[in-house]
């Protein structure tokens, strides 16, 4: 088994990066892994990284494998934000460990698994590492396409195309890793749209297949401006409560930790000269929820499209498989009942919503808004 069985479906997509372990002459310092959500970006790029640091390529045994691919190696930095942005802080101090050479391993690599997330100004701060990086300093940087990326970074990178891996290949990795029975494992890889990390979640948690059925559901369950004004509420008020019990027990622990680390016993006054980290700890936190909570709300939106995705298949009588499998009797039934006008009036309804969101609108407005427009606007054709 080699670090790169875990880049599910992309044997073609990552030779490049394979190429330039076993040839110094295809090798350059700084790399944009791209693709969809997904498909792998992140994989990749620490299969990269632990390649790059391995003697026989990227065995996955060896020490050096096996450090990289934990995050734990002492030469490879791996930076995936849970904030909405990556700071000017952040980047600056990627930069100053760019500056140093390997401690140990055979080269430095920094890893970006959000590098869209950088506004024009910390793209910016970044370029000059990127134009003349240090000898054995390799950037690789992840994002959903290159026009994520400041054109003045992505013009400076090898770029790295991933693509959606095959339902089939996800479901036999589930199969093989997870000891995933393989008729739920495909369901999961189907539903999850080959995303591999949310295939898992829903072959593993039954709760989050439960919760997935009750998002899937709106699709029938609005009728009117009342049932519309309360999907649109329940679904911002599960995002809330997700967010809140991801988030809660680690805000605790980092609190905690960082009382002790500035010497204030538990309950205790906190220093005013002190109260300025505690500020910027607590703004921390409130960033992390809200990316999580926009994460949340964004993913009920997509299970929703691929939904109406379904059901327009069914209507124009499409022979491409069907993306909820456990729910085909309830598209058939909405296909029945509704028009293909019908099916993409919502979604445009729920393209805009994501839209909306990505743009910082309230979400609770956003999804009212949406709400209203997935109401039956034609009489039902039985």
């Amino acid at each position: 088994m080699t670090v790169w069985d875990e880049v599910v479906g992309q044997e073609r997509q990552v030779g490049p990066l394979r190429a330039a372990i076993d040839d110094p002459g295809s090798m350059t310092h700084a790399w944009l892994i791209t693709g969809p959500p997904g498909s792998g970006r992140s994989y990749a790029a620490r299969a990269f990284a632990a390649a790059l640091q391995c003697e026989r390529g990227g065995c996955g045994e060896c020490r050096a494998c096996t450090t990289a691919l934990s995050g734990s190696h002492a030469d490879v930095t791996l930076v995936a934000t849970e904030k909405v942005t990556i700071s000017i802080d952040e980047v600056r101090d990627l930069i100053g460990l760019a500056a140093t050479s390997p401690s140990q391993g055979r080269w430095r690599v920094i890893v970006v698994e959000d590098a869209d997330r950088m506004t024009e100004r910390t793209s910016n701060v970044l370029l000059k590492s990127i134009e003349e990086p240090p000898a054995r300093t390799v950037w690789v940087l992840c994002a959903p396409s290159p026009q994520d990326v400041a054109v003045t970074i992505r013009s400076r990178c090898r770029i790295v195309g991933l693509r959606t891996p095959d339902p089939q290949d996800v479901a036999h990795l589930l199969t093989e890793r997870d000891g995933i029975e393989p008729a739920l494992a495909l369901e999961c890889a189907l539903a999850a749209q080959s995303h591999i990390g949310i295939a898992r979640r829903l072959a593993r948690n039954p709760d989050a297949r439960a919760r997935r059925d009750q998002v899937l559901a709106l699709a029938t369950d609005i009728r009117g401006v009342g049932d519309a004004i309360f999907a649109a509420a329940d679904l911002v008020e599960v995002a809330d409560a997700d967010a809140k019990a991801a988030t809660e027990e680690r805000d605790a622990e980092e609190k905690a930790q960082l009382m002790t680390t500035l010497g204030v016993e538990d309950g205790g006054r906190i220093p005013p000269a002190l109260r300025a980290q505690l500020r910027q700890l607590e703004e921390d936190q409130k960033r992390r929820a809200t990316r999580h909570k926009r994460d949340v709300l964004d993913r009920a939106i997509t299970d929703l499209m691929s939904l109406y995705r379904d059901v327009a298949v069914a209507q124009t009588g499409a022979t491409v498989p069907m993306v909820n499998l456990a729910h085909e009797g309830h598209v058939r039934d909405l296909a029945e009942r509704t028009t293909l006008a019908d099916t993409m009036r919502c979604l445009d309804a729920l393209g805009t919503a994501r839209e909306r969101l990505a743009g910082n609108v309230a979400p609770l407005l956003a999804l009212e808004a949406m709400a209203l427009d997935l109401r039956p606007r034609t009489p039902s054709r039985r």
